[in-house]
């Protein structure tokens, strides 16, 4: 479907959708695709003026004035904090039709460089940070039996290569529970998605670059341009409206493919790719 042709149809006319992970990035492109569709959106993150500003973008896209952009300042890991917030949006304006996880960050390193906090911060981050607004939210759509839940993987949930030793492991977490509910919550309607974005042009991704080591940007560089974060976001949305579980194109699908039908084949692209950037970079 035409994308003049799916704003012209509204699809999300009358529905609202949260979104955790909402201030930059694939987050804030993914709010915007959606009000201009015709939703409204709630939009969560942790620091107050990044998200006052990308309200008033995401606002800047609607079709209508009677279309809500909310924002709620929390740290999505805090189920303390976020649980009364969220139990006041729904208050206030129902329970949401679509739940969007995009919370997560990368810190990539030589694994001698990374201690046990870089692990327990990426999983909490990464993991939790979509779990927990998850943990929240299901009871209510159980109720309703309706709803949809999307999580936020990436190539580095299928695949394991160097730099990525604390990522890697969040990411294939994440996988593993939208797997679970998947299944599990079949019988109350409520539909599962996980993106698979490629390396994307947002200011998290310039960050990781700071800390990634010259091996893995010549294996993913090798395989991948980088995406804009608007091509994502509509790729996103278009996906949750077709209700697909895996949400994943271009080369990180061909990979995905490739590792669940030909893991050697993976395997041997990552080795050979791993030996030239060390004879390239001096390294036995």
């Amino acid at each position: 479907m035409t994308k003049k042709r799916l704003i012209k149809q509204q699809p999300y006319r009358g529905k609202t959708a949260l979104i955790c992970g909402a201030s930059k990035g694939i987050g804030k492109e993914t709010a915007k695709e959606i009000v201009r569709l015709g939703g409204s959106v709630g939009i969560v993150a942790r620091d107050s003026a990044t998200l006052t500003h990308a309200a008033q973008e995401i606002a800047a896209e609607r079709m209508s004035e009677s279309q809500l952009v909310e924002t709620i300042t929390c740290d999505t890991t805090d189920m303390g904090k976020l649980k009364p917030l969220l139990e006041t949006f729904i208050e206030k304006h129902g329970v949401p039709d679509v739940l969007i996880n995009v919370v997560g960050y990368a810190y990539p390193n030589y694994i001698q460089e990374l201690k046990l906090e870089d692990y327990r911060k990426n999983m909490e981050t990464n993991y939790f940070g979509q779990v927990v607004p998850t943990l929240i939210l299901l009871p209510h759509f159980m109720k309703e039996k309706k709803g949809q839940i999307a999580f936020t993987s990436s190539g580095g949930g299928f695949v394991g290569i160097i730099g990525y030793a604390t990522y890697s492991p969040s990411k294939f977490a994440l996988v593993g529970f939208a797997e679970t509910l998947r299944h599990e919550l079949k019988p109350f309607n409520i539909r599962v998605s996980v993106l698979y974005p490629p390396d994307t042009d947002t200011p998290g991704f310039e960050i990781e670059n700071q800390t990634k080591p010259p091996e893995t940007d010549v294996i993913v560089g090798s395989s991948a341009g980088l995406a804009s974060p608007e091509d994502v976001a509509e790729k996103f949305v278009e996906g949750l409206l077709r209700g697909k579980f895996f949400i994943i194109w271009g080369a990180v699908k061909m990979f995905w493919i490739l590792k669940r039908f030909s893991p050697k084949l993976v395997f041997l692209y990552g080795d050979v790719f791993l030996r030239i950037a060390r004879k390239n970079l001096g390294k036995s």
